[in-house]
């Protein structure tokens, strides 16, 4: 169901403006993704961003950041560097949908305009 997690992405960040991530002390994890490109990959919940920890090994641990932060700094580092951003991977092998810098921008900027 990676569409569905992929809804739920936008719509949980909209409503708690924290994204969260998985670092170890080398850093994060961004693996090829099925569009064939290196994608970085976020959750909309720490729950969700434990489970990819988990899948990865213990040194891995969960990271949030502020959504204005994450809009205004690390989504520009990523379109940057060429980056895709991978959203809400779930399963037991981290597999979901992965967007354009731009595209999550879009699809951010519908979301949060929707939220009361």
């Amino acid at each position: 169901m990676p569409g569905a997690q992929a809804a739920a992405f936008f719509r949980e960040v909209a409503l708690t403006r924290t994204v969260w991530w998985v670092r170890d002390d080398d850093g994060s994890p961004a693996p090829v993704s099925s569009s064939g490109q290196r994608a970085f990959p976020y959750w909309s919940s720490e729950a969700r961003a434990q489970h990819a920890a988990k899948i990865w090994g213990p040194k891995f641990r969960v990271v949030s950041t502020p959504l204005d932060r994450w809009q205004s700094s690390d989504l520009p580092d990523l379109a940057k560097d060429d980056f895709r951003v991978g959203i809400n991977w779930s399963g037991q092998r981290l597999t979901g949908w992965d967007f354009t810098v731009g595209e999550v921008v879009n699809r951010l900027v519908h979301a949060l305009s929707v939220v009361p």
